[in-house]
């Protein structure tokens, strides 16, 4: 067992500790990773106050990147030093879901108590979503991991991992957006500034960033949104129509906020999807109306992880950034150390920041 620091949740709601725990060497199939950077998701927040439930103690974060440092039985296509990212999507490659290409919705999880963490008394330590990545370093599944350039900073290739994939994907690969059709995004902070980049990308002629704050739309200007709408407006929906003429052939909720899953249906036109994306707590609900959706032939789509491939679409996300066709190093917007992450969790969750990455 190797001895590392890292966030350990104890209470829900209460301040992360940085402690001493031990990690595991990698079983057959595992990727042993030193971690150079790990960018705070909300979800991390939701996860660290309970709103999903859970086991304590705990370790969270899961949007990283770093180095390879050894591999277990089995693993043919990393080496030690490979620069990787770190993401949750662990695919068996053998259940329904990973047969017909959605790994992130792969059907078979790891044992509870099975991880490769533990306290450093030896007790049990869950491995928040897989990852366990606000720590030095982590074990996870060779599924979990895709190479990124070795001229790429770390701490911006850590981004992938989660906010950039799953806001892009969801616009390219649930939404299917397709050229000259009407995108709406609600919400312009870290995923949805990717959904932008990704309806932009996928040849929308009109993308509309909808946020409560006006300093977000501006960035949602310079990330590819056509247009802006301010949610605080009285039915910001009617000035959406007015804009594009008419409904949105897509919406992306990409907040987690049940009054936004309430109105978003109000944006779109006939035959428009509602692509949700914005985790919600347990237990928060959204009212519509389903004759609505009936009559128009309206769609509502799940998206999780942006449905992605991590060898199909972490390539191209690379290749777009390298041509300066993507935007990423202007996503982070905040740089800590682990011993500050409980200030960079607070900063996140007033929902100005972009992205706040932890270094190591």
């Amino acid at each position: 067992m190797r001895t590392i620091h890292a966030a350990v949740c104890h209470e829900f709601g209460a301040p992360l500790t940085i402690e001493e725990v031990q990690l595991r060497a990698p079983h057959a199939g595992e990727v042993e990773v030193d971690l150079a950077a790990c960018a705070v998701c909300h979800s991390d927040i939701s996860l660290a106050e309970g709103a999903w439930g859970g086991t304590l103690p705990a370790v969270y974060g899961h949007e990283a990147a770093g180095r390879v440092r050894s591999i277990g039985d089995g693993v043919h296509d990393l080496a030690a030093g490979d620069p990787v990212i770190v993401t949750l999507i662990r695919a068996c490659g053998t259940c329904a879901s990973c047969g017909s290409g959605r790994p992130s919705l792969c059907q078979v999880r790891p044992y509870e108590d099975a991880g490769p963490l533990r306290t450093a008394e030896g007790g049990i330590l869950k491995q928040g979503l897989d990852c366990g990545a606000f720590a030095e370093a982590v074990v996870v599944h060779h599924s979990q991991v895709a190479k990124v350039p070795r001229n790429m900073p770390l701490e911006v290739a850590c981004l992938l991992s989660c906010g950039v994939i799953t806001g892009m994907g969801a616009a390219i690969n649930t939404a299917r957006i397709r050229p000259g059709e009407v995108a709406v995004v609600i919400g312009a902070g870290g995923v949805g500034l990717n959904a932008i980049q990704g309806a932009r990308l996928a040849g929308a002629a009109r993308v509309i960033a909808v946020d409560m704050l006006p300093d977000k739309l501006e960035s949602a200007r310079a990330f590819g949104a056509t247009d802006t709408v301010l949610a605080t407006e009285e039915k910001p929906w009617r000035r959406v129509r007015k804009i594009a003429g008419r409904g949105a052939d897509a919406v992306l909720v990409t907040v987690g906020a049940a009054p936004a899953y309430d109105t978003a249906p109000r944006y779109l036109g006939a035959g428009g999807r509602l692509v949700m994306v914005g985790m919600t707590h347990s237990g928060q609900t959204a009212r519509y109306e389903p004759v609505v959706a009936a009559l128009t032939g309206q769609a509502m789509l799940g998206s999780m992880m942006g449905d992605t491939v991590l060898a199909r679409d972490i390539p191209w996300i690379v290749d777009l950034y390298a041509q300066g066709r993507v935007k990423l190093d202007e996503l982070v917007s905040g740089r800590w150390t682990l011993d500050r992450i409980n200030e960079a969790i607070a900063d996140t969750a007033t929902g100005a920041a972009r992205r706040n990455v932890i270094l190591f």
